[in-house]
């Protein structure tokens, strides 16, 4: 675990990336365990079947990028 640590300081990865990056593989890694049965995973993740619901749907979900950006962008 410090090596990987030592490596994400080196490539100057932030520490909210490091953090949702590995609840991302944390929650991939439990759902294969319990056959993507979600009540069976948040319970042994110790979280509420809604809020699991919630993360897994927000990583399958492209990032949206907002309006206002999107009219930057475009000159308005």
């Amino acid at each position: 675990m410090e090596a990987l640590i030592e490596e994400m300081l080196n490539g100057r990865i932030m520490l909210n990336e490091a953090i949702s990056e590995f609840e991302k593989l944390y929650i991939q890694k439990a759902l294969s365990r319990y056959d993507d049965h979600l009540s069976q995973t948040a319970n042994a993740l110790g979280i509420h079947r809604n809020t699991l619901s919630k993360r897994v749907a927000a990583y399958q979900t492209p990032t949206k990028t907002p309006k206002r950006l999107l009219a930057r962008r475009n000159g308005k």
